[in-house]
Parts: C-alpha cells; structure tokens; sequence
C-alpha cells in the first residue's frame, strides 16, 4: 500500500452528532475541519434558531462554499498581480 493510499479515520462530534470521517490527511486536520463546521453550525443557529438541522446543515454549507469561492478569487486575483508584476 503506497504513502497516497492509506487512510486515517478519525470520529468527531458536529452539532451534537458522531462522524466517522475517513481520509489521507493527519488525524489532527480531519478534527480540526470538523471543528469549523460545528462553529459555524452553532453561529448560524443562533441567527436561525428555527432552523432544522438538515437546513441549518445545507445553510452552512452553503456559507463555507461562499467563504472558499471568495478565497479563491483572491488568490487567482493575487497571482495576476504578480505575474503582471514579474513581466514589468
């Protein structure tokens, strides 16, 4: 089995509830992913405190892609600059 095929397991706790989460990354980064998703979980449930969990879930989801897209954007933005920046 090669470094790329193991796979760390690792259960974690979000929003009251038991993952198994399964993947290459160390042990310590699957924990510390799971730990965002409840933070985020539990802030958007104080602003929505209706909210099930499967649309509080969906919701957050929605707010860490939104998050993520406008990182990337940023950095395709910062790469621009400087490859405009080398060719100067």
């Amino acid at each position: 089995m090669s470094q790329d095929d193991r796979k760390n397991r690792v259960t974690v706790d979000i929003y009251g509830q038991a993952y198994t989460i399964v993947g290459p990354e160390s042990n310590s980064h699957m924990r510390h992913v799971a730990s965002y998703v409840d933070e985020k979980m539990r802030e958007i449930s104080v602003h929505n405190p209706s909210l099930d969990v499967q649309r509080l879930a969906v919701l957050t989801a929605v707010n860490a892609v939104h998050e993520y897209m406008k990182i990337r954007e940023d950095a395709e933005k910062l790469e621009q600059e400087l490859q405009q920046k080398r060719t100067e």
